[in-house]
C-alpha cells in the first residue's frame, strides 16, 4: 500500500509540475494587437479597398485624352495610288460632349475627290455633342460614379471582414482562457486528492481510520488525474487552435510557448479592449451607420445610377459635330464659318423593346435592395436586442454561481472538519468537492458565454475594427 501512494506522490508531482514554472502572459489585448497587424486574412481584407481603388483609376481612364494617328498608302507597278495620314487628338468630358483637333494631309493619283487637301495639309478643330442619349448621363459618365461608390462600398465590406476575423480570433482566446482556467481547477483538487490521501493512510497506520477510507481516497485521486488529463487536451487543442490567428510581420505563424498562458484578468479588461463599453449608447442613428447598411445604400446607389442610363437610353441619339477648317493654324483669323465640317446623325429603335426591358430590369433590381435594406435593419435591431438581454442573463448567473462557489467551498471545508473529527464520512467530503468543482466550471462556462455575448455584440455592431 505505501509503495503505491509513493508512486501515486510521484505522478502527482511531475504531473502538476508546470504550475511551479514561469509562464508568460498572453493578454487579450496584446493578441489581437499580433492579428491586427500581421494576420494574412487581415492583410487579404486590407487590399479589398486597393482593387476599388484600381478600379476607379482604370474608370476614369474613359475620359483620358487620346491620340490618334492613322495612315495608309497604296503603291502598284510605280503608281502611287493614294497616300493618306490623318492624326487626332480628342478630349472627353464629363457631359456628352467631345473636342477634337485634326490634321489630314492626302494625296495620290486615284484618291477620292472629296478626301484632298491642300499641299502642307489640312487643319480642324471642333465639338461634337450628343443632344439627347448621352447628353446628362451615358455608359462613360454612369461607370465612373458606379467606381466611386464601389470605392466607398470596398470600404464597408473590408470593415466588415475583418470585424468578422477578429470576432473569431477572439473567441479562440476566450476559448483557450476558458480550458486554462478548467486546467487549473483540476489541478487544484489533484493536489487536494493527494494531500487527503497521504492524511487518510497515516490516519489509517495509526488505527484512526479504517481501510475503506485509503481505497475511496485513492479511487477520488484517480478521478482527479482522469479530468486533470481530459482537461489538458482540451488546453492544448484551444492552444494550438489560437495559433492560427498569431503571425509574425514575415508571414510566418507563431506557435506559442507551453509556458504562455491567458490572462485570467481578462474578465476586468474585456469590456475596454472590445469597445463594449460603449454599446449601451447605441441607438438607431448608429444603427443607420452600420457598414452592412451602408453597403446596401451604397449598392442602392450604383442600381440609380444604372436605372437613370436605363431611362436616358429611351431617348433618340442625336448627335452633332461642327469643326473649323484651315490651312494654317497659326493664323487663328483663317477659322471662320466659310470653312467648316459638320455633321448629323439620328437614330431611335421603333419600339424600344430592348430599352424598355432594361429599365424594368433596373427598377426591379431597386426594388429588391429596398426589401433588403429594410430587412436588413429589423435583423440587425432584433439581433442587438437580443444580445443585450443575453448578456444581463449571463451577469445574473455569473453572480448567482460566484455565490455558489463560495457557499459550497465552505461547505467541503466543514465537511472535511467534521470528517477529521471523525464525525463525518469520507464518501461525503469528495460528494461536496464534487459539487464546488462542478459549480466552478459551471462559473467559467457562465464566463465564457458572457464573454462571447459581449464579442457577439460587439461583431453585430462591428466595433471591433
Amino acid at each position: 500500500m505505501n509503495k503505491q501512494l509513493y508512486l501515486i506522490i510521484c505522478l502527482i508531482i511531475f504531473n502538476v509540475g508546470f504550475c511551479q514554472e514561469k509562464s508568460t502572459v498572453l493578454t487579450l489585448e496584446e493578441y489581437l494587437g499580433y492579428v491586427k497587424k500581421y494576420h494574412p486574412v487581415v492583410k487579404q481584407a486590407r487590399l479589398i479597398t486597393s482593387e476599388g481603388e484600381i478600379k476607379l483609376l482604370k474608370s476614369r481612364g474613359a475620359f483620358d485624352p487620346k491620340l490618334e494617328v492613322d495612315y495608309n498608302r497604296k503603291k502598284f507597278k510605280d503608281i502611287d495610288y493614294y497616300d493618306k495620314l490623318n492624326a487626332a487628338f480628342k478630349i472627353p468630358t464629363w457631359y456628352g460632349v467631345q473636342l477634337k483637333a485634326n490634321y489630314e494631309q492626302n494625296s495620290g493619283t486615284y484618291l477620292n475627290p472629296e478626301s484632298k487637301t491642300p499641299y502642307d495639309g489640312l487643319y480642324s478643330a471642333g465639338i461634337s455633342l450628343s443632344l439627347a442619349k448621352g447628353l446628362l448621363t451615358n455608359k462613360r459618365m454612369a461607370t465612373l460614379r458606379q467606381a466611386k461608390l464601389y470605392t466607398q462600398q470596398a470600404k464597408a465590406k473590408q470593415t466588415l471582414l475583418i470585424n468578422e476575423i477578429l470576432y473569431d480570433a477572439i473567441l479562440s482566446y476566450l476559448n483557450w482562457l476558458k480550458n486554462y482556467q478548467a486546467k487549473l481547477v483540476y489541478a487544484d483538487y489533484v493536489v487536494n486528492a493527494e494531500t487527503r490521501l497521504s492524511n487518510v493512510t497515516k490516519n489509517y497506520l495509526a488505527g484512526d481510520k479504517p481501510a475503506i477510507d485509503t481505497l475511496e481516497a485513492s479511487i477520488n485521486l484517480k478521478n482527479r488525474l482522469l479530468d486533470f488529463e481530459k482537461s489538458k487536451i482540451g488546453y492544448i487543442k484551444s492552444s494550438l487552435d489560437l495559433s492560427n490567428y498569431v503571425w509574425l510581420s514575415n508571414n510566418l505563424p507563431l506557435e506559442l510557448e507551453e509556458s504562455t498562458t491567458p490572462d485570467i484578468t481578462t474578465f476586468n479588461k474585456i469590456d475596454s479592449v472590445i469597445n463594449s463599453s460603449i454599446l449601451n449608447n447605441y441607438g438607431n442613428e448608429a444603427l443607420e451607420n452600420h457598414p452592412k447598411i451602408k453597403s446596401l445604400e451604397i449598392k442602392k446607389n450604383i442600381l440609380t445610377i444604372d436605372k437613370r442610363l436605363k431611362t436616358n437610353n429611351l431617348l433618340p441619339k442625336i448627335d452633332v459635330e461642327y469643326n473649323f477648317l484651315t490651312e494654317n493654324y497659326k493664323n487663328t483669323s483663317s477659322l471662320n464659318t466659310a470653312n467648316y465640317k459638320g455633321g448629323l446623325n439620328i437614330s431611335l429603335p421603333l419600339f424600344l423593346r430592348k430599352e424598355r426591358a432594361d429599365l424594368k430590369l433596373a427598377k426591379l433590381k431597386l426594388q429588391d435592395i429596398n426589401f433588403d435594406i429594410s430587412a436588413t435593419k429589423v435583423n440587425l435591431k432584433n439581433k442587438i436586442n437580443a444580445t443585450f438581454q443575453e448578456i444581463d442573463s449571463y451577469k445574473k448567473q455569473y453572480q448567482i454561481l460566484l455565490n455558489l462557489v463560495i457557499d459550497y467551498k465552505q461547505l467541503v471545508k466543514s465537511e472535511e472538519r467534521k470528517f477529521n473529527l471523525g464525525e463525518g464520512s469520507l464518501f461525503l467530503v469528495n460528494y461536496r468537492e464534487a459539487k464546488l468543482i462542478e459549480s466552478q466550471l459551471k462559473r467559467i462556462d457562465t464566463e465564457f458565454k458572457l464573454f462571447n455575448s459581449k464579442a457577439s455584440l460587439s461583431k453585430v455592431i462591428n466595433t471591433l475594427e
